[in-house]
């Protein structure tokens, strides 16, 4: 329904607003870590580089799979909130054991129990922030939280170079900071978020079963393959920090490289998500993938100068007009009431093709180089442009 001319403009619900501030203070806590991690596991631990891949695939690859069976839990339930609130719980609870570790297995363990909260929160969050945004403005109510989420993904590293200056580079003491925002932000869903009553009532029937899933579409399960292609182009951040750090940028200085990521990934995640409302979604995937191309060469050729900024930068462009837009299409081609479903199996898929391409840059990083790895990304992103541009455009 049109507004007259005095109507005031739609406006995304406070809850909306709440999650994405829920997001920050978590991105907060988790990149004032991570921005340090992989420096921390290589240069005080002794970590190989393939190590260091194995870490980040496995840990990411565990949240992604777990959102499956929370986000079916989800479905189950009718509830989304619990879950969120138990996911993002672990996570805070996880903050203290970086700050105690001594060992790599010490540092995976901390990773596990962090990214299963992760996954334990995502999917349902997700499918929370379908339910409550107007069909019409998702696009823009997917943007908006990942722009939020992000802000905190380039504070945290701010934080981060800021305290090793300060504290002349103890990792363990920044660490521990890194409870604060993580216990701000479970206060802040607890008070914040007020989960809107399901539509016909809970739903008891198990979501995974093989007649619900046949309810899943052709284009549901299209937007899940071409996840699952994007992440295998795209491995874990933590190389685009140790390939600064190898080029000869201070340890202090090493969160920088996730700070001017991130603060192009939080600028234009909304204004890309309120684009997605309005544009051929496959095009502006197109272009999000031509985009990382390009960064994956720029790191290819230079492991310091404007040639690496540029392709961090660039990196950080892809992420803003392809991450938000995602999930967008997820919640676009999902039944309601399997949101929660449709959105775990999309991070499952996702998942695997993450742990396989952190792995195989870690390796390729130890036998061939930093080089050769984002050479390999570059050749992944390609492959899966042609496949995308190969379909034809959906009705």
């Amino acid at each position: 329904m049109g507004t007259g001319s005095g109507a005031p403009a739609p406006r995304l619900p406070r809850a909306i607003w709440a999650l994405g501030f829920v997001s920050l203070l978590m991105d907060v806590s988790s990149e004032l870590i991570h921005s340090l991690l992989p420096v921390f596991m290589v240069t005080t631990l002794g970590t190989s580089m393939l190590a260091v891949g194995l870490v980040e695939g496995v840990a990411e690859a565990t949240a992604l799979i777990v959102k499956v069976f929370s986000g079916a839990l989800s479905d189950h339930l009718g509830r989304r909130k619990p879950l969120a609130l138990l996911g993002y719980g672990l996570g805070a609870l996880s903050k203290p054991l970086f700050a105690l570790a001594s060992t790599t297995g010490m540092v995976v363990t901390a990773r596990l129990v962090d990214r299963i909260g992760k996954g334990i929160r995502g999917a349902p969050r997700d499918a929370l922030v379908a339910d409550l945004a107007p069909p019409a403005m998702r696009g823009a109510a997917f943007g908006l939280r990942q722009s939020l989420d992000t802000v905190g993904a380039f504070l945290g590293p701010v934080l981060a170079i800021g305290l090793m200056l300060l504290w002349a580079d103890d990792f363990r003491a920044v660490f521990w900071v890194a409870v604060i925002p993580a216990v701000l932000c479970v206060a802040l869903l607890v008070v914040g978020v007020r989960e809107p009553e399901p539509r016909g009532g809970p739903r008891r029937s198990n979501p995974i079963r093989r007649d619900n899933l046949r309810q899943l579409s052709g284009a549901y399960w299209w937007v899940v393959a071409v996840g699952a292609v994007f992440t295998l182009a795209r491995f874990s951040e933590a190389f685009l920090v140790l390939r600064a750090q190898q080029g000869g940028l201070p340890v202090a200085w090493a969160p920088a490289v996730l700070i001017a990521m991130n603060v192009v990934y939080a600028a234009g995640a909304y204004p890309f998500g309120r684009l997605a409302d309005r544009l051929d979604q496959r095009l502006l995937l197109a272009a999000g993938l031509l985009l990382l191309v390009v960064s994956d060469l720029l790191l290819a050729a230079a492991g310091a100068g404007p040639l690496l900024w540029a392709g961090i930068v660039l990196w950080g462009l892809h992420m803003a007009m392809t991450q938000g837009l995602l999930a967008t299409m997820v919640a676009a081609t999902a039944p309601e009431h399997l949101r929660g479903t449709a959105f775990g199996l999309f991070n499952l898929a996702s998942g695997v093709a993450l742990l396989v391409a952190s792995a195989l840059a870690g390796w390729l990083w130890d036998r061939w180089g930093p080089a050769t790895t984002f050479l390999a990304g570059a050749a992944f992103s390609v492959l899966a442009l042609a496949g995308l541009l190969a379909r034809r455009r959906p009705a």
